[in-house]
């Protein structure tokens, strides 16, 4: 009877042991796939101005005649948002009131830009109630800072520099931005590819292209 009860708790500690094995090596797995799988990140684009160079200055007019600077220094301890979006575009239209939460959010001054005819911006202004954020319709502007697929998403800091860029479709790749501003690099994927020495690769997101330099779709 005896070396039935002294079998049994054997058993019982060898399953316990295995259960604590597999729950290490679990988690173990859960870490190295969490590392090797890169965040949801904006996409930097290539062309344009690269990150951390001056944002080149360009004195605009917003769709409501009043003029706008896009470039240059801004109060201390602001930042700016310019969102490149249109009408035309359905990622551009979800994309729009969440650029407006997150711009309130983090305290960021949200900017619109786009590429065609006034009216259709108007009516682009109107539908979302963004008539409180400048809207930019320049096709220098989109040009100057190497815009070719929409939404496409700028950072500015209060230095004038850009700090961060890249096509965006959701608020974590405009959350994306933020972090790549606080962590000091071009985008999240070269984050990771800093910690890990891995190589993060990251589809482009359906987007809207440029067309001769105007955005269209």
């Amino acid at each position: 009877m005896i070396t039935v009860l002294l079998v049994s708790q054997l058993l019982v500690w060898i399953v316990l042991a295995l259960l604590v094995f597999a729950g290490i090596a679990l988690t173990r797995q859960v870490g190295i796939l969490f590392e090797r799988v890169a965040p949801i990140g904006a996409l930097t684009a290539a062309s344009g101005p690269s990150v951390g160079s001056a944002a080149p200055r360009l004195f605009l007019e917003a769709l409501d005649g009043t003029a706008i600077t896009i470039g240059g220094p801004l109060p201390a301890g602001t930042g700016r948002l310019v969102l490149f979006v249109s009408s035309r575009c359905p990622i551009c239209r979800k994309l729009i009131p969440i650029a407006v939460r997150f711009g309130r959010s983090e305290r960021l001054d949200v900017v619109f830009a786009g590429d065609g005819e006034d009216d259709e911006q108007r009516a682009l202004v109107a539908r979302y109630g963004i008539a409180d954020h400048p809207f930019v319709n320049s096709r220098e502007l989109g040009m100057t800072y190497g815009v070719d697929k929409l939404p496409h998403a700028l950072l500015l800091d209060d230095r004038g520099l850009i700090v961060a860029k890249g096509l965006v479709n959701s608020r974590e790749q405009l959350e994306s931005l933020v972090v790549s501003r606080d962590s000091g690099h071009v985008s999240v994927q070269d984050f990771l590819r800093t910690r890990t020495g891995g190589d993060h690769q990251q589809d482009a997101s359906p987007s809207q292209e440029i067309d001769s330099g105007r955005l269209s779709v």
